[in-house]
């Protein structure tokens, strides 16, 4: 199994109360991901009501649909998305953690701390290396998102 790890932190010029709102609204996130620059095509709630701990969904991405849950939820500053590849016979290929801790630095201002965790398993191992360039092109592009969506102001910290 390889295992991929990095933190992004960025300041977005918002309450952490509707940045929170903003993450864990997984239809929402179509409209403020960009449509290029993304391997996320759109992303769609499987499961009924709002999002809370083990809501589904379905992420349709250049690489094909890869379902995952909302693994962990304390609003408002923890949101932790699970997701995962799965061979046709059921065995893991890929699996990975988006996690975002929030932090208020006042009332229009929220620090994300987005900490990104990847697996991958049996022959994806080898393309451990390339995945994680994929994987931090991807999630400094929804980080990036998340600030520009509220507005400018938005910036990488550290």
């Amino acid at each position: 199994m390889g295992v991929i790890e990095f933190e992004l932190t960025r300041t977005v010029p918002a309450g952490i109360d509707a940045v929170f709102a903003r993450l864990a609204d997984i239809e929402g996130h179509n409209e403020w991901m960009p449509d290029k620059g993304s391997m996320l095509r759109r992303t769609t709630q499987t499961s009924p009501g709002a999002p809370a701990l083990g809501t589904t969904y379905l992420d349709d991405t250049s690489y094909g649909p890869t379902p995952g849950e909302i693994a962990e939820f304390q609003p408002p500053h923890t949101l932790v998305y699970h997701w995962w590849d799965k061979t046709k016979r059921g065995r893991f290929k890929l699996e990975g953690w988006p996690a975002y801790r929030l932090e208020a630095t006042d009332d229009e201002t929220t620090l994300v701390h987005h900490h990104a965790k990847m697996r991958t398993y049996g022959m994806y191992r080898l393309a451990t290396p390339f995945l994680r360039r994929i994987a931090m092109k991807e999630r400094t592009v929804t980080l990036e998102a998340l600030a520009a969506s509220f507005g400018p102001g938005g910036h990488a910290v550290g």
